[in-house]
């Protein structure tokens, strides 16, 4: 079973798109793990820290070059991805020559109550990606729109339109860690 490191843009307890992680995580059961490393707990991003990196930073790398693919389930913030989640990012890139994003199958995701559904954000977030060389996965876009009752409190999700959308959306991503993910590399050089 692959693990895949689900990075929330959010803190709050009662975060909507925590709520939305954790229904995907439902609808993946059995074939995807998800952890959920604690980016809370990170100091701001200090090059200068590196000399005795803290324990937060050094479990935040473990984790994330054990997964197997990343999600980033990002809320937008003024129109931008939230401050915490680019501090995870930027400690993640470092040191020069270990970012644990290099290569990384990834997938940008996010929801609001709002019809545009952390459009921006994304797309922010896809640029920055990119320049760390995470492989993103294009489609399916998932801009979504978290209406009331839509994920009930124990993450089912209750209309099965939209429940059949996200497990599409999971198997593409399962799809996609198989394609572009490690194992691809190691397949490649038997041949």
């Amino acid at each position: 079973m692959k693990t895949v490191a689900v990075l929330v843009g959010s803190l709050r307890h009662d975060s909507n798109n925590l709520k939305f992680a954790r229904a995907l995580e439902k609808l993946a059961s059995g074939r995807l793990t998800f952890v959920y490393p604690d980016i809370g707990s990170l100091p701001h991003y200090n090059d200068d820290l590196w000399a005795n990196p803290p324990e937060s930073v050094l479990t935040l790398k473990r984790q994330l070059n054990d997964a197997d693919a990343v999600i980033f389930v990002t809320p937008e913030y003024n129109r931008s991805i939230p401050g915490v989640l680019k501090n995870a990012i930027d400690w993640a890139s470092r040191p020069y020559g270990s970012s644990a994003w290099v290569e990384k199958p990834a997938s940008i995701i996010g929801t609001t109550p709002g019809v545009i559904g952390t459009a921006v954000a994304q797309s922010q977030l896809r640029s920055i990606a990119v320049v760390l060389q995470m492989i993103v996965m294009g489609q399916p876009e998932v801009y979504f729109q978290l209406k009331p009752g839509l994920i009930t409190e124990n993450f089912e999700v209750t209309d099965d339109q939209t429940r059949e959308f996200l497990e599409g959306y999971l198997a593409r991503f399962e799809r996609w860690i198989d394609l572009v993910g490690p194992q691809r590399s190691v397949a490649v050089a038997a041949e």
